[in-house]
């Protein structure tokens, strides 16, 4: 019995020996292969945000490009005296304010739904009170096509320069418009005034944009000018 019990212990050993030897393969080759498929996964995951940013860049530049076409679109239909034309641009829900000069007063600027907007293009006899006339005080009291042909005055800004979230030209009166516009992209149309007057009659228009469910819409339009 001695010899035989010698005989199959190392036999045994031997083959636990290969077993062990055999599976300490197999890991070695499954650490060796998830080694390459996590180097190959971290080179990817390193060279996706730089395509992305890339992306990124092209978009940008694109909207911006979208957002001066559509202000320009504005700009032209109200140099046309075509003001039911931008009815569609307004915004959905909020409507379009107007303010006289750069400091925009929330509680007493008039602001319009689309469909007063509308409205008051037809009823041309109704007159509103837009503000106060710089220098001396006296309201302007004209009806909405009136306001957006001579205080607008869009064709003065036909060959002018245009600026995104830029402000070209400020004056005296303080411009609250990224305040009151935190979230908004503002086109600027700037008219650098005639020699005549030595630029004292610069003039500046500034359409104020909100999206809304993937697009943009207009929620303001701002002037701005000398003042005293």
């Amino acid at each position: 019995m001695m010899p035989s019990s010698r005989f199959h212990m190392p036999q045994s050993y031997l083959y636990k020996r290969s077993t062990a030897t055999s599976m300490a393969s197999i890991l070695m080759a499954t650490l060796i292969v998830t080694g390459c498929q996590s180097s190959a996964e971290s080179s990817a995951t390193v060279s996706n945000p730089q395509t992305s940013s890339a992306s990124s860049q092209v978009l940008s530049d694109m909207s911006q490009q979208t957002l001066r076409q559509q202000a320009l679109r504005i700009q032209r239909a109200l140099a046309n005296n075509d003001f039911a034309r931008i009815t569609d641009d307004i915004h959905p829900t909020r409507g379009v304010r107007f303010s006289m000069y750069a400091y925009v007063r929330p509680e007493t600027d008039k602001t319009f739904s689309r469909e007063q907007y509308a409205q008051y293009l037809q009823q041309s006899k109704i007159r509103f009170t837009w503000g106060e006339l710089d220098g001396t005080g006296d309201p302007l009291v004209i009806p909405l096509p009136e306001y957006l042909d001579t205080w607008v005055d869009a064709k003065k800004y036909n060959d002018s320069a245009v600026s995104i979230n830029e402000f070209r030209r400020n004056g005296n009166t303080i411009n609250n418009l990224k305040k009151i516009y935190q979230k908004s992209d503002v086109v600027e149309f700037y008219y650098k005034g005639s020699d005549e007057y030595d630029g004292m009659d610069w003039r500046v228009l500034r359409l104020v944009f909100d999206n809304y469910q993937g697009k943009r819409y207009l929620v303001a339009i701002v002037n701005d000018q000398w003042t005293v």
